[in-house]
């Protein structure tokens, strides 16, 4: 384990060993003055994250863009300081933390037997959404971790994720597919975090008027099972509460081959992201590169680490 590695897993266990036991407004307080000293420094993350919101927002002049990064900071603190302190929270806790508009489009999905596939982008708090899915609505899920360096830290966010309900697969290796297919063909849930693509062979697709490269993944899946594919979008608001919608089903056309179906089915994901990180860019986190033409093409994407597991 290189020294850097070494530190990483060390900070990320000293937050969930001490953030958690934080009073909420002292965590809350912390996680701002991190997001701003984050900010004030301009480190390549920070920098990463404007030029992704001048994409978004066109017509922002650099003080709008500055304005949005310094909430987008905030609104990432944010997600980590209630991260940390998930394994903490009471299931009343989790249930008055998150408003989920359109839910019926996922419980009608679920009582339907046929698995139900939610996919969502780097919106607000997927893990959040992930323990009040569990909480509230009593449904276990499955999903993927990006495999992180060291494997220390990747055991530490499976455990984490495991213990908010979560069965949790690899990212790498073939399985992972498998595994997903068969649960939703015995009527469970998959849940995926699908707006970056960590592979080389992932789906173009247009996204604010650029081409960008997104997971084939959901939409594959819906078509081997039959599962029902949902997008998901979240935001924050002033409030504690977190907020979210469950967009209508994506279908599967009725004709084309493999590979058009899914290249119109991931399209119609990203579109449906589109709608919602437009919304709420400073709640989009997304601190790496990722359309096509930001893309080092002497480098594989999934290299690109910098940003959130």
């Amino acid at each position: 384990m290189s020294t850097r590695e070494w530190l990483s897993d060390a900070l990320y266990g000293a937050g969930w060993g001490t953030v958690k036991r934080l009073p909420e407004p002292v965590a809350v307080r912390l996680g701002r003055t991190v997001a701003d000293l984050a900010w004030k420094q301009r480190g390549k993350g920070v920098q990463r994250l404007e030029a992704n919101y001048a994409r978004v927002v066109p017509d922002a002049d650099p003080a709008r863009l500055a304005e949005l990064s310094r909430a987008g900071m905030r609104s990432y603190l944010r997600y980590w300081m209630e991260s940390f302190r998930l394994p903490a929270w009471s299931a009343e806790r989790v249930r008055a933390g998150v408003a989920v508009e359109d839910i019926h489009h996922l419980t009608d999905g679920m009582a339907a037997g046929k698995g139900v596939v939610l996919a969502l982008p780097h919106l607000a708090n997927w893990d959040l959404a992930g323990a009040w899915v569990t909480t509230e609505l009593g449904i276990p899920f499955t999903t993927v971790a990006e495999r992180l360096k060291p494997e220390t830290l990747y055991d530490r966010f499976v455990a984490y994720r495991e213990g908010l309900g979560m069965e949790v697969l690899p990212h790498s290796g073939g399985s992972a597919f498998g595994t997903l297919a068969r649960r939703l063909r015995d009527g469970g849930l998959v849940c995926l975090v699908a707006d970056r693509d960590l592979s080389s062979s992932g789906v173009e697709v247009d996204f604010f008027g650029e081409t960008a490269r997104m997971p084939a993944g959901p939409a594959l899946l819906a078509q081997h099972t039959g599962a029902l594919l949902l997008p998901v979008t979240l935001w924050y608001d002033d409030s504690p509460v977190m907020r979210g919608r469950v967009h209508p089903p994506v279908e599967v056309p009725r004709s084309g081959t493999r590979a058009e179906k899914t290249s119109v089915m991931t399209q119609a994901l990203a579109d449906a992201f589109a709608t919602g990180i437009a919304d709420h860019p400073e709640d989009w986190h997304m601190l790496q590169r990722l359309w096509l033409e930001d893309l080092d093409p002497a480098r594989e994407p999934e290299k690109d680490r910098e940003g959130t597991p």
